[in-house]
């Protein structure tokens, strides 16, 4: 009887943990590149890089949308600046929260700076377009 409740309790584990699984419609985004005016987004398995026109970035998290498309993850920013880079020169580099909403192909991304309470911009980008990108030199 023992083995039996055993084999019953997993069973119903089971169920239960498919059926929580069932109405959750959270998705990670698609790896790949993702491009837009000013900004490139490659999302492999395991990092996503960011490049824009005078800085980079990136975030060290797997990015999941909720069902409304809506996402939000941590990572840095780098600004850059035009001419050669000094190894005594210290990155400009700030914590930054990512945020924004996916659908279907296409991505409207907010970038703000937590330690400074600033936003950066907002772009839109497209799954599998080229970017357009000016960086600084």
């Amino acid at each position: 009887m023992k083995l039996l409740n055993s084999g019953v309790s997993s069973i119903l584990l089971i169920v239960f943990y498919f059926a929580g699984c069932a109405g959750s419609t959270s998705q990670v985004i698609n790896s790949g590149t993702w491009g837009g005016e000013h900004i490139v987004m490659i999302v492999t398995d395991s990092t996503t890089t960011l490049d824009y026109d005078c800085a980079h970035g990136s975030i060290d998290e797997f990015i999941k949308t909720n069902e409304e498309g809506d996402f939000e993850v941590a990572g840095v920013y780098i600004r850059e600046k035009g001419g050669p880079i000094r190894i005594e020169d210290v990155p400009d580099k700030h914590a930054a929260i990512y945020s924004g909403n996916i659908n279907g192909n296409n991505m409207t991304l907010i970038v703000r700076l937590t330690d400074l309470d600033a936003v950066i911009d907002t772009f839109f980008l497209t799954f599998g377009s080229d970017p357009v990108i000016y960086k600084c030199y």
